[in-house]
């Protein structure tokens, strides 16, 4: 086992890395220039072995997404809009989702989509024992956020790389690029679902493991993540709370866990 500290935003691995995972990306309702964030995202819980992208390719609304499918390896699907106002994008996606479970070849899914319809979709791939990873703006909806093991925010992907997004034509990159302007939420807004969190897991010393503390805000909240608060790393963001926790870490060079203590002065 790698260092706790060490993989993904939270500091611990939350499923293993060997997944055969499927990327399955709503065209109509996701970016196409934050796609390599996406799944770089998608590749720390496992090997994106499926991917694929859905709309309707022949309306010329999916310009944008031209490039970026040949740079990495998507497969376009076709998906004819036979009654306007009717979303049958949305219904091809559900169907190979379905496919791709019952065919037994992935042990997980990606959907990058900031629609609530697939909120079922999620709900049905877990029960059927799949990781669940979604992606899309952070003003998705609650119920299809809650429907995943874990949601990561598109505007978390794009400051994480660079701090910068240099948006293709389109309504939708235009509203990500808008969301980049908006300020982090300070540290301090997390440490409700941080407390909430450390007493579900806490032992009897005090301290629990960094990990522990990670899968259970997950648990809480599978939207919870540290870069909404300007923070890489989940103990970076409980050491930026002022005064609440203090870290234990193992000595340099070393494996083993991160031991999360409330400080003296925190207690209630």
């Amino acid at each position: 086992m790698p260092p706790e500290e060490d993989p993904g935003t939270l500091g611990l691995v939350t499923h293993s890395r060997s997944l055969s995972l499927a990327f399955l990306v709503d065209g109509d309702n996701a970016t196409a220039g934050l796609v390599g964030e996406m799944l770089a995202e998608a590749a720390k819980y496992g090997s994106v072995d499926i991917r694929r992208v859905y709309g309707d390719w022949a309306s010329g609304k999916l310009g944008s997404w031209r490039t970026v499918v040949q740079e990495h390896a998507l497969v376009p699907v076709q998906q004819f809009v036979a009654v306007s106002g009717k979303n049958s994008t949305d219904s091809a996606l559900i169907i190979d989702a379905m496919d791709i479970l019952h065919g037994g070849r992935v042990r997980g899914f990606c959907i990058a989509s900031s629609d609530s319809d697939f909120t079922r979709l999620a709900t049905r791939l877990r029960e059927g024992g799949m990781f669940v990873l979604g992606i899309g703006r952070g003003q998705t909806p609650a119920a299809f956020r809650n429907a995943c093991n874990v949601f990561v925010a598109t505007e978390n992907l794009v400051t994480s790389v660079s701090g910068v997004f240099h948006p293709t034509s389109g309504p939708v990159e235009t509203r990500v690029q808008l969301e980049i302007g908006a300020t982090r939420r300070p540290a301090t807004e997390a440490f409700e679902l941080i407390d909430r969190a450390f007493n579900s897991v806490v032992g009897e010393d005090g301290s629990c493991h960094l990990a522990e503390l990670g899968n259970a805000l997950l648990k809480l909240d599978p939207a919870f993540d540290p870069r909404t608060y300007g923070k890489s790393k989940l103990g970076d963001l409980l050491e930026a709370i002022p005064g609440k926790y203090e870290l234990t870490r193992p000595p340099p060079k070393t494996s083993g866990p991160v031991l999360v203590r409330r400080k003296a002065t925190g207690k209630r």
